[in-house]
């Protein structure tokens, strides 16, 4: 039987809830400004009458942002990276994983010594982009993509998650005539879909907000990824000639409306990924948190 929860208990849950529904707000109220005065007109944008609502909805912002080649090359670029990139990543991590979860390969503690030094020391910035530039991948996408192909602490969570999974369920499939790949393809993947579905997330994120290395090790600014031409926009204020089609009068006031579409457009194709997988991060997380 459940106890009847105390005063004091019910207060501190009380507590709890009023705080993370007040840092909820706090953290939604300055997107939910960017997202209104990238719909607002430029006057309103101008003398900073937006309160809650537009006076006048117009997507001329977005409209700027969305036909000039270098804001849209960038978001193919990001596309690109972020699909690619990660399918990239879960297929080396998941495999060098459900390998190293097996007790009979006999390198395995060797390998995991070295990946777990590796999370402890790394050769440092100018060995990694000598190394990058020896292999020929200077103003190359796959720059973006290789180089940090597999995450250490992904790949150590997703082993232990592969380690979970009981014995006997592929000793019967190996009876049944199922090779190796096949126990790996149909038993091992589907039974870590929780996990699977929180590290492609993880990777995701990271690959949709690549900055520094694409400023490292791409010098030619048309292969610059969405991060760094949106800090072009933002930060160092270059409009990339987006005022030239708009009157003197408002040239100062555009680029304004054209930062708040362009973050807009930068954070929500990423953020609607979220509502998706959430269900599946506790759960993938925690699961190969806990064993050895």
């Amino acid at each position: 039987m459940i106890r009847n929860r105390g005063v004091g208990s019910r207060i501190f849950d009380s507590a709890n809830y009023l705080s993370l529904f007040l840092v909820a707000i706090i953290t939604f109220i300055p997107f939910y400004y960017v997202i209104v005065a990238s719909l607002s007109p430029i006057k309103q944008v101008l003398t900073e009458s937006i309160i809650l609502w537009p006076e006048k909805f117009t997507l001329t912002s977005y409209h700027m942002i969305l036909t000039t080649p270098s804001f849209v090359r960038a978001l193919l670029f990001t596309i690109f990276i972020t699909v690619v990139g990660t399918a990239i990543n879960m297929l080396f991590t998941s495999t060098l994983g459900y390998s190293l979860s097996k007790k009979r390969f006999r390198a395995r503690r060797a390998i995991l010594m070295l990946i777990v030094f590796s999370m402890m020391f790394s050769g440092g910035l100018i060995p990694t982009y000598l190394v990058v530039k020896q292999l020929g991948m200077i103003n190359s996408l796959w720059a973006l993509m290789l180089p940090g192909a597999i995450s250490a602490f992904n790949l150590i969570v997703l082993k232990n998650f592969f380690a979970s999974i009981p014995q006997a369920l592929e000793d019967s499939a190996r009876m049944d005539g199922c090779s190796n790949f096949g126990i790996f393809m149909r038993i091992a993947l589907p039974l870590s879909l929780p996990a699977l579905a929180s590290f492609t997330l993880f990777y995701a994120v990271g690959n949709w907000n690549q900055f520094f290395a694409a400023i490292m090790y791409m010098n030619n600014s048309r292969y610059w990824t969405l991060q760094v031409v949106l800090r072009q926009l933002v930060i160092i204020g270059d409009s990339t000639g987006y005022g030239q089609v708009i009157d003197d009068a408002n040239k100062t006031a555009f680029p304004e409306t054209l930062k708040y579409a362009a973050i807009v457009v930068a954070t929500l194709p990423i953020l609607m990924v979220y509502p998706f997988l959430q269900k599946y991060f506790v759960k993938g997380v925690l699961m190969g948190s806990v064993k050895e």
